[in-house]
């Protein structure tokens, strides 16, 4: 509507005492010059008053693990394909695996909340002093909710938010880095980090490129912020290649099956590997994701203390072993004991290592995974 001929206009607010909104649009607008980016931006959080962020270290205060109680041999796996226990072994580094039985209430949600359950026991903490619950799994017992809400409800961690990450066996790695940096940032003091898989509900057991390698586990860590700016995170690296997904994959539907493929060969809600493309693909990767993280921090392979890598295949480990001239002491395994348990190989590894007393305060450990996407990620921490 339009104003009287005799009203007044309102004044205008004064900007409050020491702002210069021309400034501030200035210093929101402006592009700077590449050479000076750092100095700007630094000019422009002064002028804008934007919160820095604190000073926070991260500390790995608790882990746990969780297996399921059915052992499933390579003698139990030559009774379903043509294999036997020695031709798996040479490949793959694997005598068994373990794989969860429904009649005992074993599931992947089990899994989760027991291994976070005892990850909580060893830091002397209650699911209640959690800020956050992130879940690293592609094997979901339903859609929805996430896994990670379930285990919230199941631990009784009150409102902690919770979500679910999936990037198949780098899931834990990923959401590691995930947890960490929200710590750092100062947004949460308290996460409980879950990587766990049951591929065994993915597994077509007549494929036995696919079925001597998997098994089912559950591994967990807790984070919580702490004064010492010394531990945490020294470098980290999160990658995909979406354009090669079709070399590892879960289709739900026959159309989901890429061209080109083997329909016959092919089963919806089963996992499809080329297993040729995946082992060239994870032993170069393996390889270069090791050496970037190491040149991200600015450290040679020997000073690194361990290295807690995903269990994918023992050739692949040893080739990373050989490559950098890492000690077996250094670079641990337990595929033979478990086999590849997806996002739950990390975190079980780590748990086994901490429990057997490896790891000490202020050592570097270097954590490593790949998988399905592709995706690989790396996280580099003194811990």
């Amino acid at each position: 509507m339009g104003e009287s001929a005799g009203a007044k206009r309102p004044k205008a607010a004064k900007p409050g005492p020491g702002v210069d909104p021309v400034a501030i649009l200035s210093a929101m607008t402006a592009t700077p010059p590449v050479s000076s980016s750092s100095t700007h931006l630094a000019a422009a959080r002064r002028t804008l008053a934007l919160p820095t962020p604190p000073k926070i270290g991260v500390r790995i205060a608790g882990t746990g693990s969780q297996l399921p109680s059915r052992v499933v041999s390579n003698a139990d796996i030559a009774t379903i394909v043509d294999t036997n226990d020695e031709w798996i072994h040479q490949r793959t580094g694997i005598r068994e695996r373990r794989v969860c039985d429904p009649t005992k209430g074993e599931s992947n949600r089990w899994l989760c909340a027991e291994s976070l359950r005892k990850a909580l026991a060893d830091a002397k903490m209650q699911a209640t002093e959690l800020d956050l619950i992130i879940c690293g799994t592609i094997t979901q017992d339903m859609r929805c909710p996430s896994t990670a809400c379930l285990v919230a409800g199941d631990l009784k961690a009150g409102t902690a938010a919770a979500w679910d990450l999936g990037a198949a066996c780098s899931s834990f790695v990923y959401a590691l880095n995930t947890a960490h940096d929200l710590i750092r940032m100062g947004n949460y003091r308290a996460i409980g980090v879950i990587g766990c898989d049951t591929v065994s509900v993915l597994v077509d057991y007549t494929n036995r490129g696919v079925c001597i390698l998997f098994g089912d586990g559950a591994g967990a860590a807790v984070l919580r912020a702490t004064d010492d700016q010394t531990k945490g995170c020294i470098a980290q690296i999160n990658h995909a290649d979406g354009s090669s997904w079709p070399d590892l994959y879960m289709p739900g539907e026959d159309w989901m099956i890429p061209e080109g493929a083997d329909r016959s060969t092919h089963k919806s809600g089963c996992l499809q590997m080329n297993g040729k493309a995946v082992f060239k693909f994870a032993v170069s990767t393996f390889q270069e994701l090791i050496q970037q993280t190491l040149d991200k921090a600015g450290l040679s392979a020997g000073e690194v203390d361990l290295y807690v890598c995903h269990q994918s295949n023992m050739r692949i480990l040893e080739a990373a072993r050989d490559k950098f001239g890492i000690p077996e002491h250094k670079l641990l395994t337990n595929i033979e004991r478990v086999g590849n348990t997806s996002a739950g190989s990390v975190p079980l590894l780590l748990d086994e290592i901490a429990r057997q007393g490896k790891i000490k305060e202020g050592m570097k450990v270097m954590f490593v995974a790949f998988g399905a996407g592709l995706t690989w990620s790396s996280s580099l921490w003194q811990v």
